[in-house]
């Protein structure tokens, strides 16, 4: 039986490639989609996630548009700005077809607290934006974090940020929800940082093979792991250039291969008031005397990643047609 999964999503590139595995490999089962203020404005989420779903064919899965600002405060710890690192990398609008596809009128944190009221069936819920919406429901609803199986986070690191020195972008971009969600008491969470996205990464070969399945979601991959690849060797190169992370894939991957992903279990803080740390994932990985003792695990914190078989699995999804 597909495993079935609620996907929140910010979508700018990466988060539509993680749609469309989702979508269209066999062995999952995307519910809906939940959007949040992140890579661009909730609207352009919202928007960008419609124009995904119909040009793979999958127009039947339902989109809520969810929080349109961070949980405390009127904005991200540095305001957003035209030109910035983000919108290079993602922009406002992706280069796929206008869509003429609507959001339902029920918002996201709403959907959420009823689909999961509702459920008979396990659904895993996999954030891979800010954790806005999340930390919305848990806030509404006491009972919510009980009633997720498993939720999969995209975000934070332990070695080094993207955002700034110390922090990842989705944590950072809401580390009052982020704090909230890590200490909410969530059944499983497991933690999918820059640490094990970064062993993944796509390059050149990679855009052409998916280009070469000669099908929308191939063709949508392509340009979106080229987009990627540019923004990256110009504004954060990694090692030898020529390849780019495609973060939020990796999460949704591990539901289907959990092997995709390697993990520890460890305790995971967010630090919400350090001025040059604001957004930093503390995960503690000491082990420490009885008298030192540290706080006991709440999260499944993957440390390495699998990238033949993340290129397997998003080479099995875009080969189908919906």
């Amino acid at each position: 039986m597909a495993r079935k999964l609620i996907l929140d999503v910010d979508t700018g590139t990466d988060d539509a490639i993680a749609i469309m595995l989702a979508a269209l490999h066999p062995a999952l089962d995307l519910v809906g989609c939940t959007t949040v203020n992140g890579n661009t404005a909730v609207e352009n989420c919202t928007d960008n996630t419609l124009r995904v779903l119909e040009h793979i064919g999958r127009p039947d899965i339902p989109v809520h548009q969810g929080m349109t600002r961070p949980l405390v405060r009127k904005t991200f710890p540095t305001p957003r700005r035209e030109g910035d690192q983000s919108s290079r990398i993602h922009g406002p609008h992706l280069p796929l077809p206008e869509t003429s596809l609507k959001a339902r009128s029920t918002g996201a944190v709403e959907y959420l607290i009823e689909t999961y009221r509702a459920a008979t069936d396990e659904i895993a819920l996999v954030p891979v934006g800010p954790l806005s919406n999340i930390a919305a429901a848990l806030a509404l609803d006491p009972g919510f974090a009980d009633r997720v199986p498993e939720l999969v986070i995209m975000g934070g690191s332990h070695g080094w940020g993207n955002v700034t020195a110390a922090a990842e972008f989705n944590i950072w971009a809401d580390p009052e929800a982020a704090a909230m969600v890590f200490q909410a008491g969530f059944r499983k969470v497991t933690l999918v940082p820059l640490d094990a996205t970064y062993q993944a990464s796509l390059a050149h070969a990679d855009s052409a093979a998916f280009e070469a399945l000669g099908t929308p979601a191939g063709h949508a991959a392509s340009l979106f792991v080229e987009h990627r690849i540019a923004a990256y060797d110009a504004v954060q190169p990694l090692p030898g250039g020529g390849h780019a992370p495609i973060h939020d894939a990796l999460a949704v991957a591990s539901l289907i291969r959990p092997e995709v992903i390697t993990t520890e279990f460890l305790h995971v803080d967010v630090e919400t008031a350090g001025t040059l740390t604001v957004g930093r994932t503390v995960i503690d990985t000491q082990v420490r005397t009885e008298a030192f003792k540290r706080k006991a695990p709440n999260c499944h914190v993957a440390f390495g990643a699998d990238r033949a078989l993340f290129r397997s699995l998003l080479t099995e999804a875009f080969a189908r047609t919906a």
